[in-house]
């Protein structure tokens, strides 16, 4: 019992480390801004994007990594979620946007052999110029949004945050993006659009 003790509380000492920041620094609101189609390289090498998801409602856009502990949490949550939504719809898009030449472990080697050893049921995919975490203003991982089809075709951010409120225990967690997703498909406002995201921070190349 105290080994476990220990193991959670180092744990949430460690979250809060690696990312302060995220209580303090979340960008404005990016609810109702507009996405543009993107086509980002799969794992498998091929490439993915929106428009190849002719039929889809919408999609929950997770931007996460391979060596946060955080992250780390949450693959099985994220099968789940595509396995509940993804033929409803909706389906998960993972997206990596770290830095790889700071951080060797997010190239796109590593996330291959990721997806392969955790099973990944949904995409995953290299942003390589992390223009897309810059289109989303994503600055954690895991960050999640979940973007909705408009009349005219075009997708619109309807939520923006983490996945839930619990990285430890699932079952306690309130389920953000669930929420959102069910109340999207019944055609409802989402009732918490925007939430704090944690994790590690994701730092942007300076452009030259």
């Amino acid at each position: 019992m105290f080994k476990g003790m220990m193991q959670r509380i180092g744990l949430l000492l460690l979250l809060l480390l690696i990312n302060f920041s995220s209580l303090t620094a979340q960008n404005s609101s990016v609810i109702g801004k507009e996405v543009n189609d993107f086509s980002l390289r799969k794992t498998n090498g091929q490439f993915v994007a929106l428009h190849d998801y002719a039929d889809a409602k919408g999609f929950i856009i997770v931007f996460t990594c391979n060596h946060c502990p955080f992250a780390k949490l949450y693959t099985k949550r994220l099968n789940g979620l595509h396995g509940q939504f993804a033929e409803k719809g909706v389906p998960v898009l993972a997206i990596n946007a770290m830095d790889s030449v700071q951080y060797e472990a997010e190239t796109f080697t590593h996330m291959q052999e990721k997806a392969k050893q955790e099973k990944y049921k949904f995409p995953y995919l290299q942003d390589a110029t992390q223009m897309v975490g810059k289109l989303f203003g994503a600055q954690h991982t895991p960050q999640a949004f979940v973007i909705w089809k408009t009349k005219n075709g075009k997708y619109q951010i309807r939520y923006s945050g983490a996945i839930d409120d619990n990285g430890e225990n699932p079952r306690k967690a309130i389920p953000y993006i669930a929420n959102a997703v069910a109340q999207l498909l019944e055609g409802k406002e989402v009732s918490t659009p925007e939430t704090p995201s944690f994790g590690c921070r994701i730092f942007y190349r300076k452009l030259p």
